[in-house]
């Protein structure tokens, strides 16, 4: 019982830091039909962010100062790349989308590996967040319990905000007919932006926060690439409750295996994808299209 309680606790913050990352993406699939497989070198991008302004800036801010910078800073190289090339695909073909977002993950590995070299990236904690916590059973990290917190309180934040907010009415307006949402004074090009803008910023808080499940190095972007788009797809594109039963599931699914039966790697996690996709071609709760 103990061990089934240790790993259900590991595999539900191994869930929520892939959620949290994850989420992201299945709002630019499922509401702006963006294929973005450069959503992983965003949330790459925030790590390295992170682990410089906590370990190399030398300002004493630490972890929080580490993770805000990240966001910020990964909003600003994101908006100029939505205005100048995002923008432009839009509207194109899916494997446009896929060819101009995987080459975007490819400049931007190159990139990292030229600026900070080919070692990995460790972001450190602060005392309260690296102190083991007693809960009975056994002691877990409070960076665990923190990275719960987050992924519960993301997941109640962006459901309010597009199913109980202005914007998120705009969004899914522009999203079913851009023309018709023009013409009543939406100013779609705004939304995308923003919408674009929010997602990037998960992408890159997630990378910061779950930087001690998913390590950040060089080829992050292109190593969980296909994770996170199994996620997206288990879930159902566009679905926030859907996403969280996907990245709950799956991470329940690959924690166990690795405990049970490490030498079997991620098959479990694959299997499980597969005759999950076979049930529910569009997810477990997608939207028609």
């Amino acid at each position: 019982m103990q061990t089934a309680l240790s790993i259900a606790l590991d595999a539900f913050a191994y869930g929520m830091a892939l959620f949290i990352i994850c989420i992201g993406l299945s709002l630019t699939m499922g509401l702006m039909r963006l294929v973005n497989l450069a959503h992983g070198a965003f949330a790459m991008i925030g790590g390295y962010i992170a682990s410089y302004a906590a370990r190399d800036l030398g300002l004493g801010y630490g972890y929080g100062f580490g993770i805000a910078l990240a966001v910020a800073g990964t909003v600003l190289i994101a908006v100029p790349l939505e205005r100048l090339l995002f923008r432009r695909i839009y509207d194109r073909s899916a494997l446009s989308q896929v060819l101009m977002t995987i080459g975007i993950t490819f400049c931007v590995i190159g990139i990292t590996n030229y600026v900070f070299g080919p070692t990995l990236k460790t972001i450190p904690l602060p005392a309260d967040l690296a102190r083991p916590i007693d809960l009975g059973f056994r002691s877990i990290a409070g960076h665990r319990l923190f990275v719960i917190a987050s992924g519960l309180a993301v997941a109640g934040g962006l459901w309010f905000l597009i199913e109980r907010t202005g914007f998120g009415i705009k969004l899914r307006a522009a999203v079913e007919n851009a023309p018709m949402s023009r013409a009543l004074g939406v100013r779609t090009e705004l939304i995308y932006a923003a919408s674009f803008a929010l997602a990037v910023a998960l992408a890159a808080f997630g990378g910061a926060v779950g930087a001690e499940f998913l390590p950040i190095e060089p080829y992050y972007a292109l190593r969980y690439m296909v994770t996170f788009l199994v996620v997206v797809s288990v879930g159902g594109a566009g679905s926030i409750p859907g996403a969280l039963a996907a990245c709950l599931l799956l991470g329940a699914i690959d924690v166990t295996g690795r405990y049970l039966m490490p030498d079997f790697g991620n098959f479990f996690f694959y299997l499980a994808v597969i005759l999950v996709v076979c049930a529910f071609p569009r997810g477990l709760m997608g939207r028609a299209p």
